[in-house]
Parts: structure tokens; C-alpha cells; sequence
């Protein structure tokens, strides 16, 4: 899965905050419902259905009328990585401006329609990809869907809001202009993808941000809401027929085809040492392995090795050597990262400035006993289970988090039988292919970010 640039959460303006302190109120009971909804067993038959619409668009929806809910979960293929040069920045900002206005029905007016009909809506800008949800009470669907049409469709992208959250986002930039970490992954990023669109601040800068305008968002939105390209989940107490409707209502009137600039994959710049020198008493490291496309036949090998090098909490390779045996870090990780155009392993931990270097030297090698030998036949049993054993808890748990994996899924090209089948492809791997993996990956000469003291300063 892609990892999401998220909005910046809104301020409300004085004259909104009582309208805000309702929908607050009506956001807190609707959580409340939807923690009632219990975990599906990942490995029990789920009945997804795929409902396509009298005008083409198609959605997975799972019907659930045990609790009068709906959720509703899409992305259009349009994120931060299709901001023109110069205005990075545009996408997140769109995404701030949905819920602010939207046919005839300004930003107030809006608001208090989505409090009116029980419902909460929200957009968020990713690297690859603009994602919408919207979770509302069953008997209340005509209203909801409907200001999800105006918002889909009409948004009004008025002056006053667009000005209000630009300010919010660039007050955000300014505080973290100070912050050490955020000013070292920006380089980070500039190092690993050079000048590709994976390279630029998602929120954009001071001075991309100045330039965007009224007609810079209108144009986008116009460019990048289509139906091709449409992903849309559904879970909850609608049924295919109703449902078929209310995507002709929301997407049906979009264009068919989006007129998107082609992003060119990109391979991560290895074998580079950025040091990011801030008088700090914890030193961060991050190091980058290559790393493997979703859709790959070796996936799930490259998933199970990284579990067992740094993606289980507790019981890590890393988490055993820099935690429990030395105490050097709190946490340590590592995890596949899967953009559409790029991919990449990354191993993050923060130590006591003074012991940065033997923290680093053991993170290297314990990698590089994982590249030499691979897993045991135990850790590779073990974390089977755990794989298959988790993945209702962590992705199963509500109807907002199903939604959320199917999309994932139907982005990732995956057929509706997938988590039915998932358990089988797991098993279906073999310690030889998870070896044959870690050499692959881990082989290489990884770039390495310190952030934090020089090295060469670091005595002990």
C-alpha cells in the first residue's frame, strides 16, 4: 500500500466554531457506533460484491445491515506527485477545501448540512493519489450522498477558504523549518529521488504555495476527477441496487478520462551517507535498501523476510539486537515502502548521540547476516502465522478499515477473492525464497542518513 500525505487538520475560524463543536459532537457518537462494528475473520468467506453502475463506474461493496452505517472509501489517480513545478503543494491544498463549499451551498452552509444529515467527509492528498471518504448513518444516505455529489463535482474553491487554509498549511511549513527531522527528510528525499516529483514537500513550500490560485485548483480538479482511474469501496447498510444509483449520483457525470502528466518511475539513489549535523542528544539513522514492487511475484517472499528483519514490533531480528540485547534504542523498524513509481526498504531508529555509531554499525550488521543466511525455518514459521493470523485485527477491524483495504486492493490490481486466497499465498513460500530475496535486496550499499551530531564528533 502507498503511504499517504495527509491535509493538515483546520483551525476554525471564530464565526465556524460553533458549528465545529456540534459536528464534534456528532463525530465522537458516530466513532462510537463504528466501534461496535465487529472484526471479520480474515479467513472466513467475505461476500464482496462488485456493483457496476448504469454508467460504468464499479465499486466493491460488502453489505452489513447489522448497524445503520455506510462507508464509503474512492481515489482518483491525481496525488502530490502531479503538482506542476512551482506550485507544489496544489494537490494538498485541494484537498483542504471540499467540505468548504460546494454548489450553492457555501463553506457555513456546507458544514452545517454535513451536521444536519450525521455525516463526515474528508480528502486527503498521497504521493500517487487523491483518496475521499465519507461515513454516515443509513437513514440519513440521500443527504449525505448528495453533498458528496456537490463536493465531487462542484466544489466551489472560494477565496476566503482557499486563503484560510493555505494560511494553516504554511504555518505548518514555518514551525517545521525548525524541526531537525522534517528539514532532514526533505533532503532525504532530494537525495534518494533526485528531481523527481517524489522529491518535492507534498505540502509545498513558502513560496509554491504564494503562487497557487482559484484557477490552478479548478483546472486540476477538472483535470484529475474522472472515471477512469476511480477506485470506490462500500461497506455497510446499503444494498448493490441502491448503491448502483448512488454511484451514478456521486461519479457519473465525471469525465471518462483524466488529463494527467505522466510521472516516469524512478530507482532510488543508493550508497550515499547524508549527514544532517544538529547538536541533538538523540541521533536518528535511516538507512534505504531497494525494494520491491507490489504486484511482483516475489512480494510476499520480501514481505516475510522484512518482517522478520524489522517489521514485527517485538520480535525482530533488529528490535532482539538493538533493543533487548543492548538497550541502544527504544523502537527500531524496517518496512517496504510501495509507491506507483518507486520502491524502497528502509531500516529507522533514533539512539543516544554517543552511541550512534555502534547503533549503526549493528543495524548494518544484522542486515548483513540477513542477506548472507536469510531467516531460519522457525522465524519463517512464526511470522507466517503471525501474517495470516493478524491481518482481520489490522485490517478487518471496522467498516472505515475494510473500505480502506479494498480500495488498497482494487489500486493494487488484486481480484475480489484475494483475502480469501491470502493465507494460501503466504504458505505458498518457500525459506529458499525468502533467502533468495534477502540477497537480493539487502545486498546492496544503502544510503544512509544521520540526523543528529557529526560521527566524528561522537566519542565512545
Amino acid at each position: 500500500m502507498t503511504l499517504a500525505l495527509e491535509r493538515m487538520s483546520s483551525v476554525p475560524s471564530p464565526e465556524k466554531r460553533e458549528g465545529k463543536v456540534c459536528r464534534a459532537i456528532a463525530t465522537v457518537c458516530f466513532a462510537l457506533f463504528f466501534l461496535q462494528l465487529p472484526a471479520l475473520d480474515a479467513r472466513a468467506e467475505m461476500n464482496i460484491q462488485e456493483v457496476k453502475s448504469k454508467k460504468g463506474v464499479t465499486a466493491w461493496l460488502v453489505e452489513d445491515h447489522s448497524i445503520p452505517l455506510i462507508a464509503i472509501r474512492f481515489v482518483f489517480d491525481s496525488g502530490s506527485a502531479q503538482d506542476p513545478a512551482g506550485k507544489e503543494g496544489l494537490v494538498n491544498l485541494m484537498t483542504g477545501l471540499f467540505d468548504e463549499g460546494a454548489g450553492g451551498l457555501d463553506s457555513e452552509a456546507f458544514q452545517q448540512k454535513l451536521d444536519d444529515a450525521g455525516a463526515e467527509m474528508s480528502f486527503q492528498a498521497a504521493r500517487d493519489g487523491t483518496y475521499g471518504s465519507m461515513r454516515m448513518l443509513s437513514e440519513e444516505k440521500d443527504g449525505a450522498f448528495e453533498l458528496l455529489k456537490l463536493a465531487v463535482n462542484s466544489p466551489r474553491f472560494d477565496q476566503a477558504p482557499i486563503d484560510r487554509i493555505r494560511s494553516q498549511i504554511l504555518s505548518g511549513i514555518l514551525a517545521n523549518e525548525r524541526d531537525p527531522n522534517t528539514v532532514a527528510q526533505q533532503r532525504w528525499l532530494r537525495a534518494i529521488y533526485g528531481k523527481h516529483p517524489y522529491a518535492r514537500p507534498g505540502e509545498g513550500t513558502k513560496e509554491s504555495l504564494a503562487t497557487i490560485t482559484a484557477s490552478d485548483i479548478k483546472t486540476f480538479h477538472k483535470a484529475s476527477f474522472a472515471r477512469r482511474g476511480l477506485h470506490v469501496a462500500v461497506v455497510g447498510d446499503i444494498d448493490a441496487a441502491t448503491l448502483s444509483g448512488k454511484l451514478d449520483e456521486v461519479f457519473g457525470d465525471l469525465p471518462q478520462a483524466d488529463t494527467l502528466a505522466p510521472v516516469a518511475d524512478v530507482t532510488p539513489r543508493l550508497g550515499q551517507q547524508l549527514e544532517v549535523n544538529y547538536d541533538l542528544p538523540q541521533t536518528t539513522l535511516q538507512l534505504a535498501w531497494p525494494g520491491v514492487k507490489r504486484s511482483s511475484p516475489d512480494f510476499y517472499a520480501a514481505v516475510l523476510m522484512n518482517e522478520i528483519l524489522g517489521g514485527s514490533t517485538f520480535t525482530s531480528r533488529l528490535f532482539e539486537e538493538v533493543r533487548e540485547k543492548r538497550g541502544l534504542a527504544y523502537g527500531v523498524s524496517s518496512r517496504l515502502i510501495d509507491h506507483e513509481h518507486s520502491n524502497a526498504l528502509v531500516v529507522a531508529t533514533a539512539t543516544r548521540s554517543d552511541r550512534a555509531a555502534e547503533t549503526l554499525a549493528i543495524v548494518r550488521k544484522v542486515v548483513k547476516e540477513m542477506a548472507g543466511k536469510g531467516p531460519t525455518e522457525e522465524e519463517l514459521a512464526a511470522t507466517k502465522k503471525y501474517l495470516i493470523g493478524s491481518f482481520a485485527i489490522n485490517h478487518l477491524k471496522s467498516s472505515d478499515s475494510i473500505a480502506a483495504t479494498l480500495v488498497g486492493l482494487q489500486r493494487d490490481n488484486f481480484a475480489m477473492d484475494y483475502i480469501k486466497n491470502r493465507a494460501a499465498l503466504i504458505e505458498a513460500v518457500s525459506l529458499e525464497d525468502v533467502r533468495t530475496e534477502a540477497r537480493k535486496l539487502l545486498s546492496a550499499d544503502p544510503t544512509v542518513m544521520i540526523v543528529g551530531p557529526p560521527l566524528t564528533d561522537i566519542k565512545g
